[in-house]
């Protein structure tokens, strides 16, 4: 299935695996470029070492093309980007925008740059920086979203800009992928239908808690880190819910603490990164404590399968998934889906 996105990066289907912190490991990322996808490091909760380790093991474990996501306000963002260039990388995709003059360093040494938008306007700003395609993520995405959904986002976007787009938020199947292309979008981005696959490492226990949600098993809540995520609706989410500013400053500070002694980093470093938050966008003080809850919350969850003491990010779409397919059989079986659906859709 040939699009804009497959030809831009190299891959025979036009689907994203997202990068996921926690989640998006060497194993996954590389049983989706094996599979014809686009797989995405998550680094964002790696030292710069483990990421460098990383991105040498997808490359033990495949010859097709992958992507690294870079948090573009992180201190040693810079040096990363110059990892994903000695080790030509094909894809550096980003959260939050990344500067122009990154986007240029990549570019001039032939590193994709896809970043994350939320809005028409940020995709424009992204595209005439120089930016060689965006994701589009609509209010049903997981983790961190806005309050529009996919099927308004995505045309508004496509509208704004001319370079390749690719749909997020709410895909999981070939009808997904044939509807996004139908828009005009260049294919999908799909993270929670990915963390629920054989090759995801997140614990058996956990895979069966997010299987076991309806549609109204997920929650969109400001108490993880004081911005819109969401979330499995759990014990855990409803205690964070009811409890008062005070107890949940304690518990960012105490995840500061957590987060800063597990990636090394000095206080300093944290103290720099929360300056470069506070300017670089809307957040209050309390906001810019209260994210260091994610790293820790998350990886209590979906790393060492705590229900009790973790947040499992999640899109809605949770509430249609009842398999832990391999991804191999994943993406063949939305490619053919869709294959199908346009060929219907063709001859009527």
């Amino acid at each position: 299935m040939r699009t804009a996105l497959t030809e831009l990066a190299g891959i025979r289907h036009p689907i994203v695996q997202t990068g996921m912190g926690w989640v998006a490991g060497p194993r996954l990322v590389s049983a989706t470029a094996e599979a014809g996808g686009l797989g995405i490091l998550a680094s964002a909760t790696m030292t710069y070492d483990e990421l460098a380790a990383a991105i040498k093991e997808v490359k033990s474990r495949t010859s097709r093309p992958f992507g690294v996501n870079l948090r573009a306000d992180a201190e040693d963002a810079a040096r990363r980007v110059e990892l994903l260039i000695t080790e030509e990388v094909r894809v550096a995709s980003f959260a939050l925008a990344p500067k122009k003059d990154m986007i240029a360093r990549l570019k001039d040494n032939g590193v994709l740059v896809v970043p994350s938008v939320g809005a028409a306007r940020h995709a424009e700003k992204v595209a005439g920086w120089g930016a060689d395609a965006v994701i589009v993520q609509g209010g049903e995405g997981g983790g961190h979203t806005g309050g529009v959904a996919t099927t308004l986002l995505l045309p508004s976007v496509l509208d704004a800009v001319d370079i390749p787009v690719v749909a997020a938020g709410g895909f999981f199947d070939g009808r997904g992928l044939a509807a996004a292309l139908a828009y005009g979008a260049a294919g999908v981005a799909m993270g929670t239908r990915f963390l629920l696959t054989r090759e995801s490492t997140v614990p058996d226990e956990i895979k069966q808690a997010y299987l076991a949600r309806d549609l109204n098993g997920t929650v969109v809540t400001r108490k993880v880190d004081g911005m819109p995520h969401r979330v499995l609706r759990t014990e855990l989410v409803d205690a964070l819910e009811s409890a008062g500013p005070v107890s949940g400053l304690a518990r960012a500070a105490r995840n500061a603490a957590k987060f800063r002694k597990l990636t090394g980093l000095s206080w300093r470093s944290l103290a720099t990164e929360g300056l470069r938050m506070k300017r670089g966008g809307d957040r209050t003080w309390s906001q810019v404590l209260m994210a260091a809850n994610t790293p820790m919350l998350l990886r209590a969850g979906l790393v060492e399968g705590d229900r009790s003491a973790g947040v499992l990010a999640s899109g809605q779409v949770v509430g249609l998934l009842d398999d832990l397919p391999a991804v191999g059989d994943l993406i063949e079986t939305i490619v053919a889906d869709a294959t199908g659906v346009l060929r219907r859709l063709a001859s009527e």
